[in-house]
């Protein structure tokens, strides 16, 4: 017998405890953490990184007042009151390409052993909370892991260890780990249009020998990714459209464009979603690879916008996972705009000549631009 779910089964962004990328680093004072994870940011500041960490200050008094100070360089501090729930922190840490986490008060997915003869009790109190470890280092020359953790790693010695003071190699392991994690890009071609204004569907308008969305996704898949076609079906079950159909019925209705980017990452929250319209029949392979070799996963998307201009083109443009959360902020505000959101948001542009984006909204224009392709 089946068993009753009350809830649709969404997908996930896939998390650990408390982000969706977590490096738990334990085992030596908290100043030698603290240390390590400033020295590794400082190479690593193509990405955007978090430390998680308790505060060791005593008899601390609620906030009545959330403190909210912001620099005019951009800088922001908080101060505000609230219990540590995992849930709320993985809203809070979504925009992050990885979180490091003091694992002398907070576990994490994975973790980093600091090996210092005097916190072996620590070790062996936590020694539920470490399930894989990435690599040791060595607070001195001559220790090994602890018997806890020979006991419960019997490969321990196939595991990298490192001297504290080989912050190079160090960092380059964990740069490994956080290149390793770059999402996937799959191919949304939107269809799901009015075409009011052309008095025909845009999407079955023949430029190249085809129907221009067939066109499209044959672009986008000829780059290896799977791709799908945005369709403004709502007769389907959003429990149906989990297989491998080529179509990704609206989930968000009404919606347009943000409506349909949004239901691809309801499908799958963890790929980034390379997104392109079907009126914009200049766009080549040639600028599909500009874009793809400019990705930039550390920004919430990568966009193109035609010289002189001052927006971004929301059509052509790859969203990453972690756009997905902003998107629903900016819908929760009222706004459905894909555009808005690459506006007032850490976007990477990439400018183009304003050709390549052109629009084709009309009969007239269409005729003009099947003449020029041809």
């Amino acid at each position: 017998m089946k068993k009753h779910q009350k809830h649709t089964n969404l997908s996930r962004r896939n998390n650990g405890i408390y982000a969706p990328n977590e490096l738990s680093i334990l085992g030596a004072k908290c100043s030698i953490i603290s240390d390590i994870v400033h020295q590794v940011s400082e190479s690593l500041s193509q990405y955007k990184l978090a430390y998680f960490d308790a505060s060791h200050a005593k008899d601390v008094e609620e906030n009545i007042l959330s403190d909210f100070t912001f620099h005019h360089e951009g800088n922001l501090s908080i101060t505000t009151s609230g219990p540590i729930n995992k849930y709320v922190q993985r809203i809070q840490f979504s925009q992050f390409d990885y979180v490091f986490i003091n694992g002398n008060h907070y576990a994490g997915e994975k973790q980093v052993i600091l090996l210092d003869p005097e916190k072996e009790a620590s070790i062996n109190k936590r020694i539920d909370q470490i399930t894989d470890v990435q690599f040791f280092v060595k607070l001195t020359d001559d220790i090994e892991p602890f018997s806890s953790l020979k006991e419960k790693f019997p490969n321990w010695e196939e595991i990298p260890q490192y001297g504290i003071n080989d912050i190079i190699k160090i960092t380059e392991h964990i740069s490994k780990l956080v290149s390793e994690i770059i999402p996937s890009i799959k191919g949304l071609v939107l269809t799901g249009g009015k075409s009011t204004r052309m008095g025909q569907d845009k999407s079955q308008l023949e430029y190249h020998g085809k129907p221009q969305k067939e066109f499209v996704r044959d672009l986008l898949m000829s780059k290896e990714m799977e791709a799908f076609y945005s369709v403004r079906d709502f007769s389907t079950p959003l429990e149906m459209t989990s297989g491998n159909s080529e179509e990704i019925p609206d989930a968000f209705f009404n919606l347009g464009p943000f409506g349909g980017i949004c239901s691809a990452f309801q499908k799958d929250p963890n790929s980034a979603w390379f997104v392109l319209a079907t009126d914009l029949p200049f766009v080549n392979d040639e600028l599909i690879e500009l874009l793809l070799n400019k990705r930039n996963p550390a920004k919430v998307a990568t966009a193109v916008i035609g010289k002189g201009k001052q927006f971004p083109e929301p059509l052509i443009t790859i969203y990453e996972p972690k756009a997905y959360p902003v998107l629903l902020q900016y819908l929760a505000q009222g706004y459905s705009c894909p555009r808005k959101m690459l506006i007032n948001s850490d976007v990477e542009l990439v400018e183009v000549e304003n050709d390549f984006i052109r629009n084709i909204n009309t009969p007239e224009e269409y005729d003009a631009a099947k003449e020029e392709l041809a």
